[in-house]
Order: structure tokens, then sequence, then C-alpha cells
């Protein structure tokens, strides 16, 4: 049985609208209308036992809006979703004791108090017993390198300390399912190495399903086998990573440092122009074509230095969602 079975997902939201000046502002007031926004349109998908999944999409795609629907937070319009054998917006306790939501934009532990102590509430919430409470806390903070940091108040804390120790308040209870959105916002790259091995870590011990949204590729990367792409509230991709990198790129980069500056129009005969800087150049060409491009970009042009790389994955998640399809 998938740990996660969505089926039909919708979800629409009811949004004023206001005409602008004062007479706007009196029919407004008086006789409200309302346009109708659909942020999740017909998702389906599902999730077995310890996957971790990348749910990938641009600023409004309704990520966000999904995550809260798998976790309760808010009543899908139509469509049917259950996690772990339960209804999410039911909210009941065996349901909220097996997952977990992490956001990077918000916090949960208490700014002025030593974080043991808000890890201690957080534990009597969840029933654990003091010996429970200190084997889990010791366990999760040797995972995340945190134990020297436990008894500073929270906001002593740098953002990456901050954010392992949100991470293990998320966790004390140690749920199943892990619904993370944007764990590593903000975060200088050792801070972020650190949140990815420790969920590496986790997942392999526990054997919990995560199901994670980044902006980073490199979490996507490290994480994830599996990816969803959503685009205006629809699923447009549910596959692996590796199969959507040779779908959708069926390109390499170039780059050619040249000897000398050469127009872009010139460029554009050999290639997509990246970026042109100076006498360096990054040029997108179709895989069938490589060979042939290379050696004309030797043979006609003055280059000191070339290299031939995958586009980065950013610019091929990218090209998805612009495309709006795959």
């Amino acid at each position: 049985m998938p740990t996660i079975d969505v089926q039909n997902l919708t979800k629409v939201y009811p949004v004023a609208i206001k005409q602008p000046g004062l007479a706007g502002t009196l029919r407004h007031f008086f006789q409200r209308q309302y346009r109708q926004v659909t942020a999740v349109d017909n998702v389906s998908f599902s999730i077995g036992p310890g996957e971790v999944v990348g749910f990938l999409g641009p600023n409004g795609a309704g990520k966000t809006t999904t995550l809260k629907m798998l976790t309760g937070l808010i009543y899908p319009s139509s469509g049917q979703v259950r996690v772990s054998g339960h209804t999410p917006f039911q909210r009941q306790r065996p349901f909220l004791e097996q997952i977990t939501l992490v956001m990077g934009q918000k916090q949960q532990l208490i700014w002025d108090l030593p974080t043991l102590d808000s890890l201690r509430i957080n534990g009597a919430i969840y029933n654990l017993s003091p010996q429970e409470q200190r084997q889990r806390i010791h366990e999760l903070a040797d995972m995340l390198d945190l134990n020297k940091q436990l008894t500073q108040p929270v906001r002593k804390l740098s953002l990456g300390e901050r954010m392992k120790a949100e991470m293990l308040a998320a966790l004390l209870h140690r749920p199943k399912v892990l619904f993370l959105d944007e764990p590593t916002l903000g975060l200088d790259v050792n801070a972020q190495i650190a949140v990815r091995k420790f969920l590496q870590d986790y997942n392999q011990r526990y054997q919990a399903t995560i199901v994670l949204t980044s902006h980073y590729m490199a979490d996507i990367t490290a994480l994830c086998d599996r990816v969803l792409l959503i685009h205006q509230g629809q699923l447009i991709y549910d596959g692996s990573l590796n199969h959507l990198l040779e779908q959708f790129a069926p390109y390499r980069e170039v780059t050619a440092e040249l000897a000398q500056e050469i127009p872009a129009a010139t460029l554009e005969t050999y290639g997509e122009v990246q970026s042109l800087e100076g006498g360096k150049v990054v040029l997108l060409v179709r895989r069938d074509q490589l060979t042939q491009t290379v050696s004309q970009l030797l043979a006609q042009l003055p280059v000191n230095d070339l290299t031939v790389t995958d586009p980065p994955i950013e610019t091929v998640i990218g090209r998805v969602f612009d495309a709006g399809k795959v």
C-alpha cells in the first residue's frame, strides 16, 4: 500500500474582486464579488514507503497548497487524499503522530528560551517520557552535530544552527512521513550540505517517506531519484529525475574561451548562446549535432580552450516549466 495516495486533488480559492477608488471600496464593502482561482487542479500520484520524492514547481504553481492538503492544514475542494491510511483534514491523533511539516520560512522554537527547553515542550506534547526525550534529543543532535548549541537561546543561534534545531524539533516524535517545504532556504552551502546529509541518514535509518520542495536543485539531485513537477496547478511530470534530464535535455553545454571577442550573431550559428562575456561563450548544442559543431568551432574560431558538459539541472527544469508540459 502506498504511504501517500492522492486522487484527483483540487483546491479552488474564492478571491474578492475590488475596483480602485472610493466607489470601488463602497461596492466591495456592500456587494462583494469573487472570482475563483484554481491553485491545484486534478492532481493524482502515489508515493511508497521509504521513497524520497522531489516536488518541484515555480512560485505559485501549487506546491505549498498541495503540501498543506497532504498535512490536513486545509481542506481540498475535491478529490481524495490518504496519508498512512488516514484522511489528513480529519487531523486525528494517530495521523499527526506519524507526520511532520518543516517550512524553511516558519519556526516553532521559542525565541528567548534555550533550544533544549523547546525540545522538552515538544516531547511533552507527544507524551514522550523524560528518558525517551533524552535519548531521542541526543541521537538527533549527534546526527545534526548540534549538541553544543542545545543550551543556547534560539535567538543566539546562526541561521544554519536554527534550521538544524527546527529540524530536530520536528522529528523528535520520530515521524514516518516528512513534508519539507524549502528546508534549506537561506542557508549557506555548508549548512545545506549538513541538512541534506542528515535527511539521507534519517531516511535510511527509519525508512521514512520524504516529500521535498526546494528551489535549490542541489537538494533534489542529492536526495531524490523521483520528481513530481507541478505547473499552474497541474501535474506535468511524475517519474525519475534521470529520465527527465534525458528526455528534456537533448543538448550539451559547450564553453569556449576565445582569443578575441566574437559577435553574438556569429556565435548563434553554432548553437543557442547562454552567456557571452568578453571572449568566453557558453552555447547549448543539440547532442546529435555536437561532434559537427565542436569541429566547426575549432576550425573556424580562435579557440584557446573548450569544454563540453551537461547543462545545469536548473536550466533543464526551467525549460520544462516554460513548455508547461512533458
